[in-house]
């Protein structure tokens, strides 16, 4: 008889999930209470269905412009609160779109996900998404929440329009960049990556020696 090895899926009842939803303010931070990532604790919390509201719990825990979660203001740079960003008129000098992006997901107010696909796939070494920050009614000015989205590079050049420039795209396919590929990696992870690869399953959790015998005692 042959014996699956490795990390057994989680499993996230619709119990648990409620309790996180009890001691948080957030799905991201619901997230973080379960010890997992957010595209995980969403995929359980959109199953279950609120028989009261009729909504997903996770879509029941959205929590917009972050209400009863504490704003950390840095005061040399008196980094302005989402409340003061997500208006109409603004202008794309004014503040950082990358900041805006990592401020959306960090919150909750937007998943990292493509809104036409529902791509969430991310890059292993950097947890980085191939998604852009989208305006539905092309208004680049108007970052109203209602008008914001992200896209993945795919749904974007579909539905939006090119990505790069003819420049950087004749750059990427020109024949003579030359494209390195090695047979062996040549990075390391470090302490905080290994233990979030043992959690969602990617590598096998290092034991101790001799702790391998402590379960049969």
């Amino acid at each position: 008889m042959s014996v699956k090895l490795g990390r057994p899926t989680k499993i996230l009842t619709e119990q648990q999930v409620r309790q996180a939803m009890k001691h948080t303010k957030s799905n991201m931070a619901a997230a973080r209470y379960l010890n997992m990532t957010l595209p995980t604790y969403r995929l359980y919390a959109q199953l279950y269905i609120d028989a009261e509201s009729g909504k997903t719990l996770y879509d029941l825990h959205m929590n917009k412009f972050g209400k009863g979660i504490p704003k950390f203001q840095n005061r040399l740079t008196k980094e302005p609160t989402l409340e003061k960003l997500l208006v109409a008129g603004m202008s794309v000098l004014s503040y950082s779109i990358d900041k805006l992006k990592s401020r959306l997901i960090y919150e909750g107010l937007l998943a990292p996900q493509c809104n036409k696909c529902g791509f969430t796939e991310t890059r292993v070494l950097d947890y980085k998404a191939p998604i852009v920050l989208s305006f539905k009614d092309g208004c680049k000015s108007n970052w109203m929440l209602d008008n914001l989205e992200f896209l993945c590079y795919n749904c974007y050049f579909l539905y939006v329009g090119d990505l790069f420039t003819k420049k950087q795209t004749q750059f990427i396919e020109d024949s003579s960049t030359p494209v390195v590929k090695t047979s062996q990696t040549d990075w390391e992870i470090d302490d905080y990556f290994t233990k979030h690869f043992e959690a969602i399953g990617l590598v096998e959790r290092q034991q101790e020696p001799g702790t391998e015998f402590i379960d049969r005692i």
